[in-house]
C-alpha cells in the first residue's frame, strides 16, 4: 500500500511573502541549496530581499514622511524533548530605591520595618508621582518581577516566593498602574481603526532617524554595548510577557500565537531561545549575561517598555492592548535588525553577536503575517470591542519606545552615557 504523501501548508499572503510550514530546503535558478528548519518559513516574492530566497520585509512601502494611516478593512484569518543539562533559575539581585515608592516596595520585599512599607504609602504620594519617572516605574519593575523569576538579596538569599501575592504590593501596584495608564491614555489620541494603525507600521520612513538608523550609519562600539545593556531588561526574558495572553485567547488566534511563541522559545531547542541568543551576544560584547544584571543601570525609558508589557498581561480586560504591544514590535522589528547586523558587520562584532538580530531578521517577517491574519484578523471577528484596545496597545508601545529613542539620541551625540551606572568604556570612564 502506497504511503500518504506528506503535504505542507503554503500560505499565499495579498502583498508579501509566501509562507511555508515545516522544514524546507529550496533549489534556487543557480541550482544552489538553502535550508531552512524553521516551523514556518517566509518565502521572497518580491525578489527585492537581501537574504533572499527568505523575506526580511524589503517588499514593504516607503515613504518619505510619516504615512497618514490609511483605511481599510481587517483582512480575516484562517517538539521535540532537550536534551540539554538543566539550568539554575538566575534571579534579578534587589536594586537602590530611587524615591519614595520604590523604597516602599523594596522595603516589603526585604522585610525591613525601618522606613514605610508598601501598605503605609498615602495616596498623595502616589498621585504626585511622575508616570514615566524612576521612581514609579523601578517600583513597578520590582512588583512585575515577582510574577517572572523573582529576586534574591544573594546568591542563597532569595526573596520570598509568598510575597507575589502580598496584599499590601498588590495594592500598591494597582494604584500606581492607575497613575501610569491614565497618562498613557492622555498622550495618545485612540481610536478604533486597527488596520490604519497597522498600515502605518508596515511603511519604512526613508531618512528616518532612529536608534538602529544611527547605529548602523555612525553609531560607536561604546553606544552599540549600552544598547544591548538596556535591551537585556526585555530580551532575557523576551516572549515572556506575551504568554500571559494565551489563556486569554481562543480558536485561531490562540493558535497563531502559541506558534509565534513557540518559535520565540527556539520551536523546543533551547539553544536557539531568542534570551539565549540574547545572553550569547551580550557574552560576546563582553556584557553580564546575567538576568537582570543591568537593572540597577537601566533608567526609566527603558523600565516603562517592559512594565507595559507586564501590566497589559496580568490585566485579562488589557488583552487586546498586549496583542496591540506584540504587533508594534514584530511587525517592525526586521527592518531594525537589519541595520542592526549591518551595524555589528560595521564594528567588526563577532557572529553571536549578528546571529541574535539576524535571527530577528526573518523570523519576524514570519510573526508578522502571523500577527496579523492569524491573531489580530480573528480576534476582533470574535470580539470586535477590543478594537480600541489594539489601537491603545499599538499607540502606547510606539510612544514609549519614541520616548526611548529620545533619550539615547539627545545623549549619545554629546558623548553623555544613557545609563544610570556607566558602562567600563563610555565616555569619561577611563
Amino acid at each position: 500500500m502506497q504511503a500518504e504523501p506528506v503535504r505542507r501548508q503554503v500560505t499565499v499572503t495579498e502583498e508579501g511573502p509566501v509562507l511555508v510550514h515545516g522544514p524546507i530546503e529550496v533549489t534556487l535558478d543557480d541550482g544552489r541549496r538553502v535550508s531552512s528548519d524553521r516551523a514556518v518559513t517566509a518565502l521572497c516574492t518580491c525578489r527585492r530581499s537581501r537574504r533572499y530566497p527568505f523575506c526580511d520585509t524589503s517588499h514593504r512601502r516607503r515613504s518619505r514622511n510619516r504615512p497618514a494611516a490609511a483605511r481599510s478593512s481587517v483582512p480575516q484569518g484562517d517538539g521535540m524533548l532537550s536534551t540539554t543539562a538543566p539550568q539554575p533559575v538566575c534571579q534579578s539581585t534587589l536594586p537602590e530605591p530611587r524615591g519614595p515608592l520604590s523604597t516602599a516596595v523594596l522595603a516589603t520585599l526585604r522585610g525591613s520595618t525601618a522606613v514605610p512599607d508598601a501598605t503605609e504609602i498615602g495616596s498623595a504620594v502616589i498621585e504626585q508621582a511622575d508616570p514615566h519617572g524612576d521612581d514609579l516605574q523601578l517600583a513597578l519593575y520590582c512588583c512585575y518581577e515577582l510574577h517572572y523569576r523573582g529576586f534574591a538579596e544573594g546568591p542563597d538569599d532569595p526573596v520570598a516566593d509568598g510575597l507575589e501575592w502580598h496584599p499590601g504590593l498588590l495594592g500598591l501596584r494597582r494604584r500606581m498602574e492607575q497613575v501610569f495608564l491614565t497618562a498613557l491614555r492622555s498622550d495618545v489620541p485612540g481610536g478604533t481603526d486597527v488596520t490604519a494603525e497597522i498600515n502605518t507600521l508596515l511603511v519604512e520612513v526613508v531618512g528616518a532617524s532612529g536608534v538602529s538608523h544611527h547605529l548602523c550609519r555612525a553609531g560607536q562600539l561604546w553606544q552599540l554595548r549600552e544598547y544591548i545593556a538596556h535591551r537585556s531588561i526585555y530580551h532575557l526574558k523576551e516572549a515572556d510577557p506575551q504568554a500571559w495572553v494565551i489563556p486569554r485567547l481562543s480558536g485561531p488566534a490562540k493558535a497563531a500565537l502559541v506558534a509565534v511563541e513557540h518559535d520565540e522559545y527556539g520551536a523546543g531547542d533551547p539553544q536557539r531561545m531568542h534570551a539565549r541568543l540574547f545572553a550569547d551576544m551580550m557574552t560576546e560584547l563582553g556584557l553580564s549575561p546575567r538576568y537582570g544584571a543591568y537593572l540597577d543601570a537601566a533608567p526609566a525609558a527603558t523600565l516603562a517598555e517592559v512594565n507595559f508589557m507586564s501590566l497589559c498581561g496580568l490585566h485579562r480586560q488589557l488583552r487586546g492592548a498586549l496583542i496591540g504591544q506584540f504587533a508594534t514590535v514584530e511587525l517592525t522589528s526586521s527592518p531594525g535588525s537589519n541595520r542592526l547586523v549591518q551595524a555589528m558587520q560595521r564594528l567588526d562584532c563577532g557572529p553571536a553577536s549578528i546571529r541574535f538580530y539576524a535571527e530577528h531578521i526573518e523570523a519576524d517577517a514570519v510573526h508578522e503575517q502571523l500577527l496579523r491574519r492569524g491573531v489580530i484578523a480573528p480576534l476582533l471577528a470574535a470580539e470586535p470591542e477590543l478594537a480600541a484596545d489594539v489601537v491603545f496597545g499599538i499607540q502606547a508601545s510606539t510612544l514609549l519606545a519614541d520616548q526611548f529613542s529620545d533619550l539615547l539620541l539627545s545623549r549619545w551625540p554629546q558623548d553623555q552615557t544613557t545609563l544610570r551606572n556607566p558602562l567600563p568604556d563610555a565616555p569619561g570612564q577611563d
